[in-house]
């Protein structure tokens, strides 16, 4: 047996076969029979023993179990004194309890079919034993004891290991039936246990120098009285025996007619009874037919009316995903007409950017920028322009430290947290400090110092340049087309299709292909930018006085190309109205195509955004204030869109950076 196993727990079925039982067995008239047999039991609880102990049961059948004990903990062999009849067949029982002589009024023992290997010495105290059934162990021989058993009639040890038998076995007179593996046998020799029991007995009683006397002689009634008289064991005094023999039968057989009586009585109200019984089940079996009937008529019409709305619920899903379906498929062809819209406009930003450059002359102006006159140096406003130096410091170092923590964050997430984290800290810390500082010690900090107002200078002329602006916004748009085209790729696997994914994943190649690129202009039009402030720099070695200041000042009053070309055609109040819708990026696309008010009054916002307007929203604002201005017009007739050059208001309004005066 294994040193920790796991308990069997019953069936629900023995379960109360078990609580049947012992419940019939504490009934008011019950039979001296405790049956517990067929229960799945892996011990005998311990009501069986009480039950056994004070209702005084004669017979306890607990085969077919898995019993591999017979007394659990807290329980006494004593309990089981009453019981002449012991069936423990058919379980695992490796072993009998050493006392097993206690039980001395058993007279039937049945082990048969479990895994005894050996039995206990003091079954020899079981002197009104008449039975002993050890069939199908493990026994490999009989204790000397056996032949203490003076009233055992039938023994079993067949299907067991035994070779020999003990030589005290020949003092049991009244042993009647003897079953052995005679094949396996070696004391008796084979051909004496092959010829019986009666000649086993008597080669045994040869043996032990004992009188052989037949057992028909020794028979006891051992059913019906406690005890046997020791004058049994001789062959003396058989008259009167047989007289008091004679006496008991009659008497005997005269209680058993009394009780053979009483039972057909029993019988007869029993078949009464189950008569009466029988007309009221079926009666109650008829109930329950027409019920059934009812009922089962009541679910088919609850089972007709769910398929019919489960139906009806079926066509409206697929009704529902065809429509998401529809849905998705246009989404995806509107984001597949905006990518395309998207290369074509990044296509007509080249060329927009050539004729820029081509118009531009990058050099000229370059080299009025390096040449400072006496009138800007005397013109210089020098609170306002370090004013302006000293919010664009706070902004540029502001955006700067993002982008560095972002990087640091990015590539050193591991390895460098803790450093990144203190300098961005410090960094921060730097930029509250000089928010805190006080105006006029800051702007009178950047007056003294050449190189904050180079770097002023640096942000100020990145943040103005045109070409990097138009870059940053294409670059903005990529990235939200990516998002819209993953959000896309989520909701597909929600309603699990797997169509179009080829041409999204050829928009996304498209896409990422197109932001590298953007990426790269980009990055060399910040060189571009920084070789500009080189040879800005080298000019500055001359150490004028306010070098950078006059330079800063210059660049803020300085006209973007779209106003110049505004300057050369195009109408005021156009540009006016660009300017105040803060689209001051689609000038030179207007002045490019010649577009003017009357123009725009015969567009719609397809032809806008065929020109390279792609805000919706923009393009219905432009038309409606387009059309505000011209009925405006027609109003007051006396009005002209047109403005003569000397009319119209100085430079400094137009600059971009509007909150700073000119």
């Amino acid at each position: 047996m294994p040193l920790f196993f796991r308990k069997r727990k019953p069936s629900e079925e023995a379960r109360k076969r078990l609580e049947y039982q012992m419940c019939l067995a504490k009934e008011a008239g019950a039979d001296d029979i405790l049956d517990i047999s067929k229960c799945e039991l892996s011990e005998i609880p311990f009501g069986a023993f009480a039950t056994c102990k004070v209702l005084q049961k004669k017979v306890l059948i607990v085969h077919t179990n898995h019993l591999t004990y017979l007394l659990p903990k807290s329980c006494s062999l004593l309990s089981l004194a009453t019981i002449k009849v012991l069936d423990l067949h058919d379980n695992q029982l490796s072993a009998l309890p050493d006392d097993i002589g206690q039980l001395t009024a058993l007279q039937v023992l049945n082990v048969e079919r479990n895994q005894l290997t050996y039995l206990p010495r003091s079954i020899g105290n079981l002197i009104q034993l008449q039975t002993l059934n050890v069939k199908d162990n493990k026994l490999r021989e009989l204790p000397d004891t056996v032949g203490e058993l003076r009233s055992l009639r039938t023994l079993d040890i067949s299907e067991n290991e035994i070779q020999r038998l003990p030589q005290l076995l020949a003092h049991v007179r009244t042993l009647e039936t003897l079953s052995l593996d005679a094949s396996s046998m070696v004391y008796p020799p084979q051909e004496v246990c092959s010829a019986g029991t009666q000649a086993i007995q008597q080669f045994l009683c040869k043996e032990s120098g004992l009188e052989y006397y037949p057992p028909s002689q020794y028979l006891l009634p051992v059913l019906e009285q406690d005890g046997a008289d020791a004058s049994w064991d001789s062959p003396d005094g058989p008259t009167d025996r047989f007289s008091r023999e004679e006496a008991e039968w009659q008497n005997r057989f005269s209680d058993y007619e009394k009780r053979k009586e009483q039972k057909m009585l029993e019988k007869l109200e029993f078949e009464r009874r189950l008569e009466l019984g029988q007309r009221e089940h079926a009666q109650l079996l008829q109930q329950s037919s027409s019920q059934k009937d009812e009922i089962l008529q009541t679910v088919k019409e609850e089972q007709s009316r769910l398929e019919q709305g489960l139906s009806e619920h079926q066509r409206y899903l697929d009704a529902e995903r065809q429509r998401l379906q529809e849905q998705l498929k246009q989404t995806e062809q509107n984001i597949a007409n905006r990518i395309q819209k998207l290369l074509q406009d990044n296509q007509r930003q080249k060329k927009s950017s050539e004729i820029l450059k081509s118009l531009e002359n990058e050099r000229i102006r370059m080299e009025q920028l390096m040449s400072i006159t006496q009138e800007e140096t005397e013109n210089l406003r020098r609170r306002e322009i370090a004013s302006a130096m000293q919010q664009m410091l706070t902004e540029s170092c502001t955006n700067r430290l993002i982008q560095v923590a972002y990087e640091s964050q990015r590539q050193n997430l591991v390895q460098q947290a803790c450093s990144s984290m203190a300098e961005m800290d410090e960094r921060f810390q730097q930029i509250l400090s000089w928010q805190q500082m006080d105006q006029n010690k800051a702007i009178s900090q950047i007056l003294q110092e050449s190189a904050m107002q180079k770097a002023a200078f640096e942000a100020l002329q990145v943040k103005k340049d045109l070409m990097h602006r138009q870059i940053r916004k294409q670059i903005k748009l990529i990235e939200t087309e990516l998002l819209q085209l993953t959000q896309l790729e989520v909701k597909r696997k929600s309603l699990d299709t797997e169509a179009l994914q080829e041409m999204i994943s050829e928009q996304r190649w498209a896409l990422s292909s197109l932001l590298q690129q953007l990426l790269k202009e980009k990055t060399q039009r910040e060189e571009e930018l920084r070789e500009i402030l080189t040879e800005l720099e080298a000019k500055s070695e001359t150490r004028q006085e306010n070098y950078w200041l006059i330079q800063y000042q210059r660049l803020l009053n300085q006209k973007p190309l779209s106003l110049k070309l505004q300057e050369e055609g195009m109408e005021r109040q156009l540009a006016a109205l660009l300017v105040d819708l803060s689209a001051e990026h689609y000038l030179p696309i207007f002045a490019h195509h010649r577009i003017s008010l009357d123009t725009l009054s015969r567009m719609s916002p397809g032809d806008l955004a065929k020109v390279g307007v792609s805000e919706a929203g923009l393009q219905h604002e432009i038309l409606r204030r387009v059309r505000e201005l011209l009925g405006a017009a027609r109003i007051q007739p006396g009005t002209n869109a047109r403005t003569p050059p000397e009319q119209r208001p100085p430079p400094y309004l137009w600059t971009v950076a509007r909150g700073v005066p000119g």
